[in-house]
């Protein structure tokens, strides 16, 4: 298959239009953007998130030098077929997409979940990825991963009670520059206009919140046979993956350096967008 990377005029992430490839007889659809040239980013998101709710300024930040490509689940937004309820199925789905795309080798920043899904794309398939960004993450069996349902039903009632998007409750802090990070990160999602991608539906939310307990309830993976090299970066206060899975991370992966936000929770790299994307670049250029 022809190489899917092409020059564009298009500069911004709110103006990428969705795309959709066939894997294996299933629509995944997609979104890229940066340079024709260079290892792709594959950005794999978190529990409930369709191609809005990636970050623009990460995405566009990245993009200025990388090309960037975002896609969704199985069953997730306008994609087609059933949400898996396993991690390893959606690391699966994840291969099958990069192929069906022509990709030979990628890097991959995994958010969340996302970062579930790369750590297994990596175990399973290590000669197609060439390095590996994993935020607010954590390895199979984590502390309290199998928790993140009950840490997060709460916040999420708080946040239909006030009005307010989830997120503003459970990617930051409740400290004034969490709260100040929080309005920005959510207007930005709303950058946006036109040919916005499908809401997650209630099943394909439920669907992925029992992979995510199963992945937190799995024996640890052999994590030393990540030779590739990663950075791991989190705010130093994450409530919905502790922040200790970040360090358990950056311990057991042979070839990985740790970042750690001040004052900020699972969404670190949103409320330190800025340095967060210098630090990519940095790591990806290497």
């Amino acid at each position: 298959m022809s190489h899917p990377l092409q020059t564009s005029s298009i500069k911004k992430w709110k103006d990428a239009p969705t795309r959709s490839v066939d894997v294996v007889g299933t629509k995944f659809v997609y979104r890229q953007l940066g340079p024709a040239a260079g290892v792709p980013v594959i950005m794999l998101n978190h529990w409930g998130a369709v191609l809005d709710n990636f970050d623009p300024r990460i995405v566009d930040g990245l993009a200025a030098t990388r090309p960037v490509i975002a896609f969704n689940y199985r069953g997730v937004g306008a994609s087609g077929g059933k949400a898996p309820l396993t991690v390893a199925e959606m690391a699966e789905d994840g291969i099958a997409f990069i192929r069906a795309l022509g990709f030979e080798e990628v890097d991959l920043l995994g958010f969340s979940l996302g970062g579930f899904v790369a750590q297994d794309i990596v175990l399973k398939e290590p000669d197609l990825v060439r390095k590996v960004i994993l935020t607010g993450t954590g390895p199979a069996g984590g502390e309290g991963i199998e928790k993140v349902g009950a840490v997060s039903w709460p916040l999420i009632l708080k946040g239909m009670l006030t009005f307010r998007d989830p997120k503003f409750y459970l990617f930051f802090t409740s400290t004034t520059n969490g709260r100040r990070a929080a309005k920005a990160f959510l207007e930005c999602l709303h950058e946006r206009k036109v040919d916005r991608d499908k809401p997650v539906t209630i099943s394909a939310f439920l669907r992925q919140l029992k992979a995510i307990k199963a992945w937190g309830t799995q024996a640890q993976q052999d994590l030393g046979a990540i030779r590739k090299p990663v950075l791991v970066t989190n705010g130093d206060q994450d409530k919905m993956v502790p922040s200790s899975n970040s360090i358990d991370l950056a311990r057991r992966l042979p070839n990985a350096e740790l970042v750690l936000y001040e004052d900020a929770g699972h969404g670190g790299i949103f409320q330190y967008h800025e340095a967060f994307v210098r630090k990519a670049l940095e790591f990806l250029a290497r």
